[in-house]
């Protein structure tokens, strides 16, 4: 029978002799590091200079206070009048999101009148009886103020602003048949992100085509936002982009509260084109993910898919800051890599062997990045940008790549400078 085996010291030897032990502040520490007996690196560090000094304490105290007094200086000065002066808001779509801004609105001001224009009889009756979305939140109860309807003209009657959340594919048709109902000046927050297909044209373009209003006043939303989350009022923040900067700032008045930070930005084709690509890379994330290739590979990839959405942003005007920030960063991080995300959903899938049809006939909500990826491709064609990892989603959706292959042909790609 084997000798019982003992907990084993890691011995490394430099020339034949044991390192210069390690050195901290006054104390010397020598660490066996399998030892089981002995404390956790952690402890090692609980001498009295491991702590902060009473100065380095003071500094950091005063830069809190600071903070503190520039926040509460601007909160001050804040102006509320927007909130106050709304009487009612429509949300465009039934959907996930659609329904849990509608909720998040609902709750900013009791007799706030919300408007939902759902296609879905069996829908609007649940949201109207029960006040419960009972296809996509059946368990999260609606403020009460929210009314559902599939009347465009009564939902639309008197609106002060609009929410459009219906899928960046359907909205041409969609905004097509209730034009007649829309106001001119009506103010349209888009929370749809994607390219249409075949147009390669954004929302921000697409609303004032189809309602035929080159002047229709618009606002794009985007950010780090999960809609279970949103319901669940756990805290995030956003961002609200127009040409019309104080369009911008009353969307932010509008929909800024205590767990929902809102930035303003004036550059539309960044957030927008963020929000656009970033479902795309999703679904390269969560290939990754279902061929287990590991967490080396995966920050890789984003890495790799982040500087690809910039190269095409900027390329199409954006502004680089706008891509590190939260439409682009922001919103990149938490679809790639948390299992909320339908775009990773769609990755997982095909890169665990499943085919795009049955995934798709399997779920109940519009994955985007699977419709816009080759649409980016072509976006990248006009403007001459290379994208190896959107190009490689677009070729594996369309049947033409396996993820295999793909991974294979990525890393075969040439050595190159970072840029």
């Amino acid at each position: 029978m084997a000798a019982s085996l003992q907990p084993a010291c890691l011995d490394l030897h430099f020339a034949g002799k044991h390192p210069p032990p390690l050195k901290h502040a006054n104390a010397t520490f020598l660490r066996c590091v399998s030892s089981p007996n002995l404390p956790e690196p952690d402890s090692l560090t609980d001498s009295p200079d491991a702590s902060l000094s009473k100065d380095q304490r003071k500094v950091v105290r005063i830069a809190w206070e600071k903070i503190v007094r520039w926040s509460r200086s601007l909160r001050a000065k804040a102006k509320t009048d927007v909130l106050e002066r709304t009487r009612k808001v429509v949300v465009l779509g039934g959907g996930s999101f659609g329904t849990a801004m509608a909720a998040h609105v609902a709750r900013r001001k009791e007799g706030l009148e919300v408007n939902m224009l759902v296609r879905d009889s069996f829908v609007c009756e649940s949201i109207n009886k029960n006040h419960h979305n009972c296809k996509y939140f059946p368990e999260h109860k609606l403020p009460e103020n929210v009314i559902a309807t599939t009347d465009a003209k009564a939902a639309l009657l008197d609106a002060d602003y609009c929410l459009h959340a219906v899928p960046v594919q359907f909205s041409s048709l969609f905004l097509e048949g209730i034009s007649d109902y829309v106001d001119p000046g009506l103010p349209f927050i888009s929370l749809s992100k994607g390219l249409e297909l075949n147009t390669l044209r954004m929302m921000s373009q697409i609303i004032p085509t189809a309602l035929k209003n080159p002047r229709q006043p618009f606002v794009a939303l985007s950010g780090p936002s999960f809609a279970l989350e949103l319901m669940n009022n756990l805290p995030t923040a956003m961002v609200v982009a127009s040409k019309d900067k104080k369009l911008a700032n009353a969307v932010q008045q509008l929909l800024a509260s205590s767990y929902l930070r809102i930035n303003t930005s004036s550059d539309v084709t960044g957030v927008e084109i963020a929000g656009a690509l970033k479902n795309v890379l999703a679904i390269a994330a969560g290939i990754v993910d279902g061929m287990q290739l590991g967490n080396n590979s995966m920050a890789a990839l984003v890495s790799q898919g982040c500087s690809e959405i910039r190269w095409l942003a900027t390329k199409m005007g954006a502004k680089p800051t706008t891509i590190t920030g939260l439409s682009g960063t922001g919103d990149i991080m938490l679809t790639c890599f948390v299992n909320l995300s339908r775009n990773r959903t769609v990755g997982v899938r095909l890169g665990s062997g499943e085919t795009l049809d049955d995934i798709l006939s399997s779920m109940n909500q519009v994955a985007e990045g699977v419709a816009t990826a080759g649409a980016v491709i072509a976006l990248a064609q006009k403007y001459n940008v290379k994208l190896p990892v959107l190009t490689a989603v677009a070729k594996i959706i369309d049947n033409e790549l396996t993820p295999t292959k793909a991974v294979l042909e990525l890393m075969s790609l040439p050595q190159v400078e970072e840029v």
